[in-house]
């Protein structure tokens, strides 16, 4: 396909690119956009992209919203087990959320994991609907319009390298398909580094119960955000902390006592972090509770207490 083909269809590829990017699938759509942004002219062709990209976002934002406001938290936990970042968790985008605000949709498009996440945070948080489609617009026009802007400046190029394309079509894709190789095998490298980091001693829930009803000084740590705490209630005797506040939250507590971290994050993702971090501060036994509040929520209807 030449590049006046390509330009013809540009509205169209930016569209299906960004609505599956923002579905959740690992598919980048700034390359597209930058792309796209160099081969049309004028403010007509440059309207239509942006109206293009704006709807696709907004769309896919829509669907997240709803499927969150339907469905609370169970939503966020499949989306963040299918992230290939575990570390962006659902305790740590709440916290985020809730202390930017509808700021946090106007730039979750520039924030790798949060993107596909704040959408149906706000929807469990019971965000208004028309304050949400505002803020997500306003969001996907800054980022979208920033990349179709790059593309514009860099219009010859984006010509050339769409040349090149056209005379090497064979080595072209798989230059390409070399990209694309490289970026999912640079966030598996990041998956199976954060894997590496939580090879920390874990505690298992019997024997947090255990530990709960001896005469053991243990703080537990209850790192879930408020909007989960508020649908699935409190853990008597657990300590609420945040991400932000770990030194403060155990300023008071000896150094060689139990610290045990909880979270609702996929493989303990937050806990584990949480755990490094207060392990850093010196204190001698910190482990993150495996299985975290699912674990912790079984083993108490189960009669753990």
């Amino acid at each position: 396909m030449d590049a006046s083909a390509l330009a013809g269809n540009a509205a169209w590829l930016v569209f299906l690119n960004v609505l599956l990017q923002q579905l959740g699938l690992p598919v980048p759509a700034v390359p597209t956009l930058i792309a796209a942004g160099g081969l049309v002219a004028g403010l007509a062709g440059f309207s239509g992209l942006l109206a293009a990209a704006v709807l696709a976002s907004v769309l896919a934002d829509a669907l997240w919203f709803l499927a969150g406001r339907g469905f609370g938290y169970k939503v966020l936990g499949a989306l963040c087990r299918l992230s290939m970042n575990p570390a962006s968790c659902v305790n740590r985008t709440e916290a985020r959320f809730i202390r930017w605000g509808l700021w946090s949709l106007v730039v979750a498009k520039f924030i790798p994991g949060f993107s596909t996440v704040a959408p149906p945070i706000a929807g469990a948080l019971r965000m208004p609907f028309t304050a949400f489609l505002a803020a997500a617009a306003a969001g996907a026009a800054l980022w979208a319009g920033l990349a179709l802007l790059v593309g514009a400046v860099l219009r010859d190029h984006v010509a050339a390298m769409l040349a090149f394309a056209a005379r090497h079509g064979l080595e072209a894709l798989l230059a390409l398909g070399a990209l694309v190789l490289g970026w999912l095998g640079w966030k598996l490298l990041q998956k199976r580094g954060f894997r590496l980091k939580a090879r920390i001693p874990q505690l298992d829930v019997e024997a947090l119960f255990a530990a709960l009803r001896s005469d053991e000084p243990l703080l537990l740590l209850d790192l879930r955000g408020e909007g989960l705490r508020s649908e699935t209630g409190e853990i008597p005797g657990a300590r609420i902390a945040s991400y932000d506040s770990l030194p403060a939250a155990v300023a008071d507590w000896p150094r060689d006592a139990l610290v045990v971290t909880l979270c609702a994050c996929p493989e303990d993702a937050g806990a584990v972090l949480a755990a490094r971090e207060i392990t850093s501060l010196g204190y001698r036994q910190v482990r993150p509770l495996r299985g975290g509040f699912e674990a912790w929520q079984a083993h108490a209807a189960g009669g753990g207490l």
